[in-house]
């Protein structure tokens, strides 16, 4: 395992041992309507019984075990094992069965091509260096009409000060940085003891067309509080949105795909 994602892999172990944010499994509310509670938007349709879900980077024992009280066949990828023991835990404790597999989100050789109807991934990408290479292996592991739902962290989001000044936030980061970010006080929107990589947008969306996806949907999630104190998440939301989520549909391709890399034309 390269450095990145050995640092990474500890830093979320640590992460679930110190009960902290991100990794609070699902609760007995979210289990009353699983489907709703994992997809809020409806993008994946009434219905998901049957379908074949790979939660991607998603350990934690939220999504996984959501989808499979839906009815899904679920697979969950996470780098840490920690994170994998709370989707075993509660899928024992809720008689539901998943395969779950420690691996890294952009090296998935022991699953099969096109092997999956679904692929969803929460924010994750920003833990490794390039994130054509998740794109790549989410392609391969989807057939056409395949979807893939994922959500990032946007560019300013990384680039911004977690605490204000009196006008607002500074922005710190170049946009065109490249290497792992400086760490960062903890707080909701940064990770402190994790290594974060800023992807810009021709990255976030364009990586994506260019992997062979056609986007259907983007949406910022609000988590704007007009009454928040500045510095708080709510506060800071209200100038800059965290997140971004997007849906996107494998689409045929007549000649193999040609993954974009930065620099190239």
């Amino acid at each position: 395992m390269n450095p990145i994602l050995e640092h990474n892999r500890k830093a979320w172990d640590d992460r679930v041992r110190l009960k902290k944010a991100h990794t609070n499994p699902a609760t007995d509310k979210d289990f009353e309507n699983p489907l709703r509670a994992v997809d809020g938007r409806g993008w994946l349709g009434p219905d998901v019984r049957g379908k074949r879900i790979l939660c991607l980077a998603s350990g934690g024992g939220y999504q996984s075990v959501l989808f499979a009280a839906a009815g899904a066949i679920v697979t969950v990828v996470d780098i840490s094992p920690e994170m994998l023991v709370l989707d075993r835990r509660v899928a024992a404790e809720r008689g539901l069965t998943l395969t779950t597999i420690e691996a890294s989100m952009e090296d998935l050789p022991m699953l099969a091509d096109a092997s999956f109807d679904i692929v969803s991934q929460p924010v994750s990408t920003c833990y490794v260096p390039d994130i054509h290479l998740v794109y790549r292996e989410v392609a391969r592991l989807l057939p056409p009409g395949g979807l893939y739902v994922s959500q990032h962290k946007q560019p300013m989001n990384l680039q911004a000060d977690i605490n204000p000044i009196l006008e607002g936030y500074l922005v710190r980061e170049p946009y065109y940085r490249t290497g792992p970010l400086p760490p960062a006080n903890p707080s909701r929107v940064r990770e402190s003891e994790t290594l974060e990589f800023l992807h810009r947008w021709e990255d976030i969306v364009g990586g994506l067309c260019r992997a062979g996806f056609v986007l259907e949907d983007l949406r910022e999630p609000r988590h704007d509080d007009e009454k928040g104190w500045p510095g708080s998440f709510g506060h800071r939301s209200r100038f800059i949105p965290p997140y971004v989520r997007l849906k996107a549909r494998r689409v045929v391709t007549e000649t193999p795909l040609r993954i974009w890399t930065p620099g190239a034309a």
